[in-house]
């Protein structure tokens, strides 16, 4: 760590045909025309990238995904809905209170019994009588990592969709 920390140090007293210089040697290809804050960032960037890693190979497929989900998008809005994740005819089942509630996802959105939802949050606060967040209320919140007890109640709720997708 302290090697990381003196080469940023080092950058920092750069001038710009120096910060230039060392992008081509770090990027291995000319420097765009930026500023020398920039290219200090840049290189800062590359440098803690090869040093402590780079994105995770998940965290990259989610931005390709987002990418292309933009470009076919006509509004092109960045901001990415979780719940498209699930898609229709999968079943949510959670207990709440002794009972056992079914969630059938629909193209239109959630169906529990005859009535009809446009979003998770909207069902856990039908049957709850509060307001939950419902990708949490049904388990289904990405990018989390569950232990003990929540992780069994977990394992238990995805085998009971698997089970009755």
């Amino acid at each position: 760590m302290a090697d990381i920390t003196d080469q940023l140090a080092a950058l920092a007293a750069m001038s710009p045909a120096q910060l230039r210089a060392e992008w081509r040697r770090v990027y291995r290809a000319s420097p765009a025309r930026l500023t020398p804050d920039l290219l200090l960032r840049g290189i800062a960037f590359r440098v803690q990238e090869r040093s402590l890693g780079g994105l995770s190979a998940a965290f990259g497929s989610l931005l390709d995904r987002t990418a292309r989900q933009l470009e076919r998008s006509e509004n092109a809005d960045p901001r990415v809905n979780r719940e498209q994740r699930l898609k229709p005819g999968t079943r949510l089942v959670r207990s709440w209170n002794g009972k056992t509630y079914s969630v059938l996802v629909t193209d239109d959105g959630y169906s529990l019994g005859d009535q009809q939802f446009s979003s998770l949050t909207q069902v856990a606060a039908a049957i709850t009588g509060a307001h939950w967040s419902g990708p949490r209320f049904f388990g289904v919140r990405a990018g989390r990592t569950t232990t003990g007890a929540a992780a069994s109640s977990a394992t238990r709720r995805a085998a009971s969709r698997a089970s009755v997708s």
